[in-house]
């Protein structure tokens, strides 16, 4: 009787140690077929804990096995703007304050995104600001400042960027020079909508795809925005998982920073569930695939955000949390990274942020 008692234990036993042992033989060995790459900007250890206090959900970081540090100092500074901090992902070089997609001597630098689609994958960049705020921008522009907001939409022109979203219209449609780059895009194959984000029917490689809602950055989250970066998240992977021969995909939750900049936590908290979302979407895509590595991390860390003990009558009371700040800028805080999927144990460690460059090459065997 016990002999038959125990044989389902261990059949379940060695059928889970089997499919660790697959996924943990995929994560330091596997080839990426796909990268999806999270940035969570302004988005600390501090911010990332808050959602395991104020949602009810299980947050997503918990499905992570591979979880490591980087540093993110400029060239220029002590500590880094977006602009540098992505110019460091997106490029593999360290620069100055508000660098995009060049080095230190303003000499442009060839993008992980562009370098997937010279290997021929389908590439999407999305963001809850404009499109040509700092960290889209280091994707697909090279300019000297990330104030040039006019200069780096130009670069959406000549940018082998297949689906984009987020806002930022009036530098394609309102421009000081007159210039009408929504109709420029259309004319080079886009499908372009400034109305909502629904998915074309019958969505092809055929043809590119870029939604621009808001003249700026998209609402805040408490003032309305809704669903829309795990909408365009889910619809941008769709639509690029058509590539079979792959595909990059840079989401970034940007008003995580703006919340931090605000001391504002309720607005932090509420665009980290938002977040939180667009990673679990990445994650059962990648589950699902077996070939696509995801990467959740920051740029930086906004606001110095700290989840402090709340005070109670002048005493400090461990039973409830007050989110507190101790600063309006960026702090100096190593940033976590946590990484599923091939190539994702290479993430673990304390590392510089221009090494996930170099990681996300070596994952994706482009080096």
């Amino acid at each position: 009787m016990r002999i038959r008692i125990l044989l389902p234990a261990l059949i379940l036993l060695m059928t889970v140690s089997g499919c660790m042992d697959k996924y943990q033989r995929l994560a330091y060995n596997g080839k990426a077929k796909n990268i999806i790459l999270l940035i969570g900007d302004g988005m600390g250890l501090a911010q990332a804990s808050s959602i395991f206090y104020f949602q009810e959900e299980t947050p997503s970081f918990v499905r992570f096995q591979h979880i490591g540090l980087h540093q993110n100092t400029p060239t220029d500074a002590q500590i880094t703007d977006s602009a540098a901090g992505a110019t460091a992902f997106s490029a593999g070089v360290k620069s100055y304050n508000g660098a995009i997609g060049v080095d230190s001597d303003t000499i442009p630098q060839p993008t992980i995104l562009e370098m997937a689609a010279e290997a021929g994958w389908s590439t999407g960049v999305i963001a809850t600001s404009s499109i040509t705020h700092a960290t889209p921008a280091s994707f697909y522009a090279h300019v000297k400042s990330r104030r040039l907001a006019d200069d780096i939409a130009l670069g959406m022109l000549e940018a082998p960027v297949d689906f984009f979203a987020g806002g930022g219209l009036d530098y394609f449609a309102k421009r000081e020079d007159g210039r009408n780059l929504i109709k420029e895009l259309e004319d080079k194959g886009f499908v372009i909508s400034t109305d909502a984000m629904n998915k074309p029917a019958n969505m092809s490689l055929n043809n590119n795809y870029g939604f621009l809602l808001a003249d700026d950055g998209m609402p805040e989250m408490t003032k309305g925005r809704g669903d829309f970066l795990p909408d365009a998240t889910q619809i941008a992977i769709d639509f690029l998982s058509q590539d079979k021969d792959g595909f990059f995909l840079m989401v970034e939750g940007s008003q995580i920073d703006w919340g931090g900049h605000a001391n504002d936590s309720e607005y932090v908290i509420e665009e980290v569930k938002d977040f939180d979302k667009v990673i679990n979407a990445a994650l059962d895509f990648a589950e699902k695939d077996g070939n696509t590595l995801v990467i959740v991390t920051a740029d930086h860390e906004t606001g110095g955000f700290s989840l402090s003990a709340a005070e109670v009558r002048k005493q400090r009371d461990y039973k409830y949390i007050k989110p507190t700040f101790s600063t309006g800028g960026h702090s100096a805080a190593l940033i976590p990274v946590y990484a599923y999927g091939p190539g994702a144990a290479n993430f673990q460690g304390i590392y510089q942020n221009n090494d996930i460059f170099k990681k996300m090459l070596e994952a994706a065997r482009m080096k």
